[in-house]
């Protein structure tokens, strides 16, 4: 995660915390010696939260995003109440192999920096802008785009004509989306059901949907 950050946004790095040992293997990049502070193994122990500690942690700048670029091509995920940060973390990096940049979430989902989200979303974090917002005053403003929800009883994404640019609506893990949002679909879709499983959870459910919108 580190090296793809000095690789893609080395501006946004703040401080390296590295072992010796890690410095070293990472000498091509000219300007590391500049940001980095050199520790022990037991001092990152110490200021990391994993349970066993890697050999370097970086202080990153969380980016700022501008919600107005949003919705200008292609596709934008709409997340609503998603709860999980493995869900999460794991959309965002869907996300990322689909060329899908940006994600609106409700202000009730899961913090896209929690510590969980940036482990499982790995170095797709800063390559995708993700912003916070109420949904009902930001989906009341996008009429010109097809708002597709997944709901459990709406039409197979086989059967569905796609188009894009898009909004694609997915819900919170247990409850779906609320009726507020709902409101706003042009279009409820849903992946058919062939067995007896009760439901997929939301990252699954995203990148089902996502292979089938960019066909």
């Amino acid at each position: 995660m580190v090296e793809e950050l000095l690789q893609e946004s080395p501006n946004a790095i703040e401080r390296i915390y590295a072992t010796k040992e890690w410095l070293e293997n990472h000498s091509k990049y000219a300007f590391l010696q500049e940001m980095t502070i050199v520790v022990e193994e037991h001092e990152l122990a110490k200021i990391s939260q994993l349970v066993t500690a890697e050999e370097v942690l970086a202080l990153v700048k969380i980016p700022k995003t501008d919600l107005s670029s949003l919705v200008e091509k292609g596709v934008t995920l709409v997340l609503d109440q998603i709860q999980d940060p493995g869900n999460l973390g794991t959309i965002i990096r869907t996300c990322d192999w689909f060329g899908i940049g940006q994600i609106v979430c409700s202000p009730d989902t899961v913090d896209a920096f929690n510590p969980k989200v940036v482990q499982s979303a790995k170095g797709s974090l800063l390559r995708i802008q993700i912003k916070y917002t109420p949904l009902v005053p930001f989906l009341a403003i996008q009429k010109k785009l097809p708002i597709y929800a997944t709901i459990l009883n709406g039409t197979s994404i086989h059967e569905v004509s796609f188009k894009r640019p898009a909004i694609l609506l997915i819900g919170n893990e247990a409850n779906g989306i609320s009726p507020e949002v709902l409101a706003f679909a042009s279009e409820n879709i849903t992946i058919p059901k062939y067995g007896k499983a009760e439901s997929l959870n939301a990252a699954i459910a995203s990148a089902i949907i996502l292979t089938a919108m960019m066909k």
